[in-house]
C-alpha cells in the first residue's frame, strides 16, 4: 500500500503556498490580530487527511487553515474570513482561528485543546448516525498538559469512539520547551487509556500516510480511537513575529537593543542570587538556540522532501507548481477584490 505521491505533493504545496499569501497579507497590515501558520506541518495534515472520506469529519486547532483547505473548503471564502470580509467561510466573525464549514464537516478553535472534545462529538454522531464513518483532531503537544483533551481520550477509549487523535509535536509550548513542563511521554499517556499508538517523523509524508492508513482504517471499522504522534519543525514559531523567531534570524540587529538592559538586570543588587540569573541566562541562550535550528532546512521541510523524491519528468513538476501557484494567487486577488469592492459600497 503507497501513497499517489504526486496528489500528496500538489496538496502539500496548495497549503504551504495559502499560508505563505496569509503570510504576505499579515505582513502588509491587511490581516489584523495574531496569525498562526502550520508551515512545516504539511506532511502530517495531509499524510493523515488524505485518507479520510465524505461524511468523515474533522476538529482543528487554531492552525486550522490547512486542514480546512485539504477538506476542499473554498480558498477564497478561507481567505475573505482571515481578511474580516463580511462575505468570508464565517461571515468575517471567525478569524484564521474559529473556521467552521457545517458543509465539510470541519471546525477549528483557538482554544487548546478543544479539538478534544469536538472531534468525540463528531465521532458519536458518526457512530450512532454514519457508521464507517470517522473524525480526526489535531492539536499540539502542549495540549496534551490540558484536561479537556486527556478527558476526550477516556471518553473515547470508553465509549469505542471512531476518532484519531493526531498530535503535531514540535517540542515548543508557545516558548516553552514542552518536555519541561509535560510528566513522562505522550505516547505512555495514549497507551494508559488503552488506545493504540505511533509515532512517525512528520517531515516524511510516506511515514505518516502509512501510520495513520492502519489507525484509521481501525477506528472505522469499529475497533476504537487512536493516538498518531508526529514530529515536526514549525519555522515561524508560535505566530508571525515570535520575538524567539527574530533573534533567531537577525541575532544581532535584535540582541543589540537589548544588551544593555540585560546587563542591567544581571548586575542588579535586588531579586535573584548571581548563581539563579545565570542559570536563567543560560536556559534563554539554550533556547535561542533551539530556535535558530528550528529554522526548515531541507532535511526537515516536508514539502521539499516529497519534491525530491517524486520520479517525474522536471517539465510536468514544475506545470504542476505553476497550477498550484496560479490557484492560490488567483484567490487571493479575487478575495481582495470583493474585500475592496465592499469597502467601496459601505463608504470605507
Amino acid at each position: 500500500m503507497e501513497p499517489d505521491f504526486i496528489a500528496l505533493y500538489r496538496k502539500m504545496l496548495t497549503c504551504r503556498r495559502v499560508e505563505e499569501a496569509i503570510a504576505d497579507l499579515w505582513h502588509d497590515g491587511r490581516i489584523s490580530g495574531e496569525m498562526h501558520l502550520g508551515i512545516g506541518e504539511e506532511g502530517i495534515n495531509a499524510g493523515v487527511l488524505d485518507h479520510l472520506e465524505d461524511g468523515d469529519a474533522v476538529a482543528l486547532d487554531h492552525r486550522g487553515t490547512a486542514g480546512m483547505v485539504l477538506r476542499g473548503v473554498d480558498l477564497t471564502a478561507i481567505l475573505k474570513e482571515c481578511l474580516g470580509a463580511a462575505d468570508g467561510l464565517c461571515r468575517g466573525m471567525g478569524g484564521h482561528m474559529h473556521l467552521y464549514s457545517k458543509a465539510h464537516l470541519a471546525a477549528s478553535s483557538g482554544i487548546v485543546g478543544a479539538s478534544g472534545p469536538a472531534s468525540c462529538g463528531f465521532a458519536l454522531a458518526a457512530q450512532q448516525l454514519r457508521p464507517g464513518k470517522l473524525a480526526v483532531a489535531f492539536f499540539g503537544e502542549a495540549a496534551m498538559n490540558q484536561g479537556m483533551l486527556l478527558e476526550s481520550l477516556n471518553l473515547a477509549a470508553a465509549w469505542e469512539l471512531p476518532v484519531l487523535f493526531v498530535c503535531r509535536d514540535n517540542g515548543m509550548a508557545i516558548t516553552t520547551p514542552s518536555a519541561s513542563v509535560t510528566g513522562g511521554s505522550l505516547e505512555e499517556r495514549a497507551r494508559g487509556f488503552g488506545l493504540p499508538w505511533a509515532t512517525v517523523d512528520g517531515a516524511d509524508v510516506q511515514s505518516v500516510w502509512l501510520a495513520a492508513a492502519d489507525l484509521i482504517d481501525r477506528a472505522r471499522g469499529g475497533r476504537g480511537p487512536g493516538f498518531l504522534r508526529a514530529t515536526c519543525v514549525r519555522p515561524e514559531g508560535h505566530f508571525l513575529g515570535d520575538p524567539l523567531i527574530r533573534i533567531a534570524r537577525r541575532p544581532v540587529a535584535e540582541l543589540r537593543p537589548r544588551i544593555g538592559p540585560l546587563a542591567s538586570a544581571a548586575t542588579s543588587g535586588q531579586g535573584s542570587s548571581i548563581a539563579q540569573r545565570a542559570a536563567s541566562f543560560g536556559r534563554l541562550a539554550s533556547m535561542f538556540r533551539r530556535v535558530a535550528r528550528s529554522q526548515l532546512g531541507t532535511a526537515r521541510d516536508p514539502v521539499l522532501q516529497l519534491r525530491k523524491r517524486l520520479a517525474i519528468p522536471s517539465a510536468t513538476l514544475e506545470s504542476l507548481e505553476q497550477e498550484v501557484n496560479r490557484l492560490v494567487s488567483g484567490a487571493v486577488e479575487e478575495a481582495l477584490n470583493a474585500l475592496g469592492a465592499a469597502n467601496e459600497e459601505g463608504g470605507v
